[in-house]
């Protein structure tokens, strides 16, 4: 029987104005042209992640295995890249509500295959990649606003799912990214 997860019912949008205590990350001090090669930096240590034999153990009750947290990563980078061409496509956008337990249970994520999801994760995250390689000058500030009525712009949407991707890392006692000031 598989334990339920805990829901994360917190809003991390505050990692936008200070680095985060547990997993270090300064999101706010990313620039926009460190966005691209940070997001490939923080996909990297999921290959390894991925491959220990555990990965698909849950080691602290209600929270996910390696194997889900790398299933999380890879859709938050589809998501993201996905909301950053909205808001460049879209004036103002209002994204859907995304719910991370209700995808994690309906895509399987604990019975998923570790090495396919590593493949899936990187592929994931150099689209994401690509996709703030595009954007120039103005588009930065082009605006979108999440279900829960945080505002972001393409700038700090890449800096909080940087976090995001960071902190998780941080979750599975990898090493993270760090940015520079």
């Amino acid at each position: 029987m598989t334990q339920e997860i805990v829901p994360d019912t917190k809003d991390w949008t505050w990692t936008l104005e200070r680095p985060c205590p547990d997993c270090g990350f300064d999101a706010g001090a990313v620039t926009a042209d460190q966005v691209g090669i940070l997001v490939l930096q923080a996909a990297q240590p999921w290959t390894e992640v991925l491959e220990r034999a555990d990965a698909r153990d849950r080691r602290t009750p209600g929270v996910w295995s390696d194997l889900e947290y790398g299933c999380h990563v890879r859709d938050v980078c589809v998501l993201f890249a996905q909301r950053t061409q909205q808001m460049l496509e879209e004036d103002d956008p209002a994204f859907a509500n995304w719910d991370q337990d209700v995808t994690a249970a309906e895509s399987n994520y604990a019975e998923q295959d570790p090495a396919a999801v590593s493949t899936e994760l990187a592929e994931a995250a150099a689209a994401y990649a690509r996709a703030y390689g595009e954007v120039t000058g103005e588009q930065w500030a082009r605006t979108g606003v999440r279900s829960g009525g945080s505002h972001f712009t393409v700038l700090t949407l890449a800096q909080y799912g940087l976090h995001d991707l960071n902190h998780h890392l941080h979750d599975v006692g990898a090493v993270g990214v760090q940015t520079q000031q």
